[in-house]
């Protein structure tokens, strides 16, 4: 199972986050997904980031900016408890 965090700017003022936000949390169960940051998500699926990256591109405009990688690494923290802190730690670890 993949670790993707997706991350995005929408550049046009009045953009349509919640249909994005609808979008993304379409590609995972709701326990498989991390929102603990304002546009940053981490999402575990079998999705690829390129395929993450193409479903989601049709709910952005042209000049919106959405990055989509793999975590293959280890990561570190701050600032984080309660839910947000226990899904980082059973998740992220390999």
């Amino acid at each position: 199972m993949n670790k993707l965090l997706i991350t995005y700017d929408l550049i046009k003022h009045g953009q349509d986050y919640p249909n994005l936000i609808e979008n993304i949390i379409k590609i995972a169960p709701p326990q498989m997904i991390w929102h603990c940051l304002e546009s940053v998500w981490i999402v575990r699926c079998n999705s690829t980031a390129e395929e993450v990256r193409n479903f989601l591109e049709q709910f952005i405009d042209e000049n919106d900016k959405l990055l989509v990688i793999e975590l293959t690494g280890t990561s570190a923290w701050k600032g984080f408890d309660g839910e947000c802190k226990d899904w980082l730690l059973l998740n992220l670890p390999d």
